[in-house]
């Protein structure tokens, strides 16, 4: 540690941490994705139950609960990557850089 006229230390004083809202919230509606999705696999597969044991309308019923599922887990991997990003670990996509310039100018351009 250097003594003198202007030493001292390099930091700054520590921010207060703050609650993340948004990444509360899309914590929340992950969890809830994940619990409604493991809710639908248990539907379909006791309605593909009831179908092999000869109830026809339980096909129908497994089909949207199939479905069901399906919207459910991807809606949750797409609330994931929100999350990410709003946690910071990911970043926004860039945007597209525009096209170069011409060689030469205005001048060679003609």
């Amino acid at each position: 540690m250097s003594t003198g006229k202007r030493a001292g230390s390099r930091r700054g004083t520590r921010q207060p941490r703050s609650l993340n809202r948004a990444a509360l919230f899309l914590g929340a509606a992950i969890t809830v994705c994940v619990v409604a999705w493991g809710y639908l696999v248990y539907a379909a597969i006791d309605f593909g139950t009831a179908a092999r044991g000869g109830s026809s309308g339980a096909w129908g019923f497994m089909a949207l609960a199939c479905l069901g599922a399906i919207a459910c887990l991807f809606v949750g991997l797409l609330l994931v990557a929100r999350m990410m990003r709003a946690l910071g670990v990911t970043s926004a996509p860039d945007s597209p850089a525009p096209a170069p310039r011409p060689v030469g100018g205005k001048r060679a351009a003609r």
